[in-house]
């Protein structure tokens, strides 16, 4: 056992070697962002809908999932979401720690209420543990979704796997389904159980959320496209692949 679990982290190192370091920064900036942003609910006049500001920066998580999928394989993916969701989970520790360390933050000094606005920012900066919970549950699960259909979607192209339709349709489909996932979780988790939200704002939230993503998805999915066309001419994580005794292929 031991010495699978040498090997695997020994694949994994090569992995995070062989992604990108441009892809792997921006995923885990992502991941935080959405987070922290999923505390700020977004002032929509109908009552049955309600969205938080996330969504201005999940789509990016989920094509950075898709464009690894396609070149590294699910598995990869899965465990580049992984190490996301671990740097994202020290990240909000050092925003805790920085929100209960005495002091003052410079958008507080508004006359008269000092305290209550320092203290309304330590709590936002500093998190709740059941939004911190709720947000790294629905992420993990999400990703495995959208991991592993848009790794099953790619593999029923099997004329041009390699092709634009190939790539748009594993990337929306996945993406669609990863991002209502994502959403409904944590709204059922923690806006469904801690504010009050009803059952069908959760489902509109999560269906709302997951087309406004979808949106994001299709405008940059080319880039993503593009990005994998130039990893696999380029031999982008050759390393990682004869490690594991795999051709580029296998895993795609």
């Amino acid at each position: 056992m031991s010495e699978k679990l040498k090997r695997e982290f020994h694949a994994f190192k090569l992995l995070l070697s062989s992604v990108p370091s441009y892809v792997t920064v921006g995923f885990v900036m992502s991941v935080f962002a959405m987070n922290l942003l999923a505390n700020k609910s977004i002032d929509i006049p109908l009552d049955w809908l309600a969205l938080d500001c996330g969504i201005i920066v999940s789509w990016a998580a989920f094509l950075t999932m898709d464009m690894v999928t396609k070149h590294f394989g699910p598995k990869a993916a899965t465990e580049l979401s992984l190490f996301a969701i671990a740097m994202n989970l020290v990240f909000c520790l050092l925003l805790y720690l920085g929100s209960v360390i005495p002091g003052v933050w410079g958008e507080s000094y508004v006359e008269g209420s000092e305290n209550i606005l320092n203290t309304a920012l330590d709590n936002t900066f500093g998190g709740t543990w059941y939004v911190l919970a709720g947000s790294t549950l629905a992420f993990a699960v999400s990703a495995v979704v959208n991991n592993f259909l848009n790794f099953g979607i790619g593999k029923a192209f099997r004329k041009n796997p390699d092709g634009a339709a190939a790539y748009f349709m594993r990337s929306y489909v996945s993406t669609a389904a990863g991002q209502f996932v994502d959403n409904l979780i944590f709204a059922l988790c923690v806006s469904h159980v801690f504010f009050g939200w009803s059952l069908l704002q959760c489902v509109t939230c999560a269906l709302t959320g997951m087309a406004a993503e979808l949106i994001f998805e299709a405008a940059f999915s080319y880039f993503g496209f593009a990005a994998c066309k130039k990893w696999k001419r380029d031999g982008v994580g050759e390393a990682y692949f004869d490690y594991l005794g795999l051709k580029g292929e296998a895993v795609r």
